[in-house]
């Protein structure tokens, strides 16, 4: 086998000094803030392990071109389901029924040293404060869906599949989520909270149309990669895979984000994650228009408006889906149709797939 070199992912951890401390930015406060996290992390896992927390590495979908993948993974403390339980049972077959707050008893295990192997390559990495795998593997691979392998020390190896996408495909989907293809009304904080914590995901409702969208699109252009761009945090992953498999949406990666403190700021920046990523896509495939799916009760126009502008060449529609009043409501308020006359992109609204779909139909985009 071939070992790569290591690639260190876009939020990986900052390297431990001798002193085994990890280096951080900003002022006193700051420094004393993460100092704290950081102890009550330790403190978390001391208590999962004490109720018998068992190491376990998690692998999500990956993406790349033939020379270059993206693989994804977290390392946590989770409690397994008692053996022969109807939770074991359900777990195995995919039919939990989670309510939101499972999702963040977990515990992160940070800094932990993983080996990845895909292919013939193997590389190294470390996850990063949250236990999150996030980096590039450069190999040689033909398009198509490949496996990668995950190991960190003291859990089961776990596969991710890669979806390699071939040097001629020019149309590729990025989707929000929330108020997109899930109505959550996310930015209320109340509501947020609820949705997030409390909701059962089965009790999530999808939004309607947007489905048979996606499935459509995926149809007609079958080499198409599918990204589901958004705010929610990385602990959300599993619920979210489940809601968008049951409810027929096609397979995508998921590009996500922590909550909290990060190496050099308080919180992170949802906008700044979302953009940070289109700029990576347009990078990582060049010669690639993308499908920009997103709602007007966010920052979802103002993120996808400046990288139409920056890049209108890599952009083939803004499709918008507008929030109902209820729903505007909920989310805090909404934008109103932009003047969108100047754009070298077409802009699309509608409050549903089924409109969004007629509209890329005349942009024969469908």
């Amino acid at each position: 086998m071939d070992t790569a070199p290591q690639t260190p992912p876009q939020n990986a951890a900052t390297p431990p000094d001798p002193d085994g401390k990890h280096q951080l930015s900003g002022n006193t406060v700051f420094k004393l803030a993460h100092r704290i996290s950081d102890g009550v992390n330790g403190v978390r896992i001391q208590l999962a392990k004490r109720w018998k927390f068992v190491p376990q590495t998690i692998a999500y979908q990956g993406y790349g071109s033939t020379s270059l993948v993206r693989v994804l993974g977290r390392v946590l403390l989770t409690q397994k389901p008692m053996p022969g339980s109807k939770a074991e049972h359900a777990a195995k077959n995919g039919n939990q029924n989670v309510r939101g707050w499972r999702a963040f008893t977990s515990v992160p295990l940070q800094f932990t040293d993983v080996e990845i192997t895909i292919g013939d390559v193997v590389t190294h990495v470390r996850a990063d404060r949250g236990g999150l795998i996030d980096t590039e593997v450069a190999v040689q691979l033909e398009p198509g869906w490949h496996t990668a392998v995950l190991r960190a020390e003291g859990t089961e190896p776990v596969e991710a599949r890669v979806r390699v996408i071939a040097p001629d495909v020019k149309f590729g989907i990025v989707s929000d989520i929330d108020d997109t293809v899930m109505v959550t009304a996310l930015p209320r904080p109340f509501l947020a909270l609820w949705n997030t914590f409390v909701l059962s995901e089965r009790a999530r409702m999808a939004t309607p149309g947007m489905a048979v969208l996606l499935d459509r699109l995926t149809v007609e252009h079958p080499d198409a990669p599918v990204i589901y761009l958004s705010t929610g945090p990385w602990n959300a992953a599993p619920t979210l895979a489940r809601f968008l498999t049951r409810n027929m949406y096609p397979s995508g990666a998921l590009l996500l984000t922590d909550w909290g403190l990060t190496q050099d700021r308080w919180f992170r920046s949802g906008q700044d994650h979302k953009h940070r990523n289109l700029e990576r896509l347009a990078k990582e495939f060049p010669d690639m228009q993308w499908l920009l799916i997103g709602d007007n009760g966010q920052h979802d126009e103002a993120i996808y408006s400046g990288f139409s502008q920056e890049h209108p060449d890599k952009v083939a529609a803004i499709a918008i889906r507008q929030l109902s009043v209820s729903e505007s409501v909920f989310a805090g308020g909404h934008s109103e149709d932009g003047d969108h006359t100047a754009s070298q992109v077409p802009w699309i609204y509608s409050p549903d797939g089924a409109g969004i779909a007629k509209q890329l139909t005349a942009l024969d985009l469908l």
